[in-house]
Formats: structure tokens, sequence, C-alpha cells
């Protein structure tokens, strides 16, 4: 008997499906991790957009507290200027 080609060993299809469904499982995993990865770095950045506003709100805030001492302080020397005269 001429010597028979090795065949493939017969995967069954019980193992076969059992393994492309453990493969979907894998994929679904790593898709979902990558989803997640997203949705954290869109918050970061939200959270990050929302910080620099209330930063820039501050600043605001400062500046025209200061440009109203500024004004005040102006007016003073107005007032003081005209009495000394």
């Amino acid at each position: 008997m001429a010597k028979k080609k090795a065949s493939r060993k017969k995967v069954s299809r019980k193992k076969a499906t059992r393994k492309k469904a453990g493969r979907k499982k894998v994929a679904r995993k790593k898709a979902a991790k990558k989803k997640a990865k997203k949705k954290a770095k869109k918050k970061a950045k939200k959270k990050a957009k929302k910080k620099a506003k209330k930063k820039a709100k501050k600043k605001a805030k400062k500046k025209a507290k200061k440009k109203a001492k500024k004004k005040a302080r102006k007016k003073t020397a107005k007032k003081t200027a005209t009495r000394t005269r």
C-alpha cells in the first residue's frame, strides 16, 4: 500500500466553533477596551475644556477687579489733586 498523504487532523466541528467563539470573545473584549479608552479620552478632553473655561473666567474676574481698582485709584487721585490745588 502506498504511503497515505498525511491528512490534516480533523478538528471536530464543536471544537472549531468553540475556538471561533473564543476568538470572537477576545475580539469583543479588545474592541470594548478600545471604545472605553476613546470614551475616557473624550471625557478627559471635556474636563480639560471645562477647567480651562473656569480658569479663563477666574482670570477675567481678576482682571476686572484690577481694572476697577485702578479706576478707583485714578478717581481718588483726581479728587485729591483738585482738592489740594
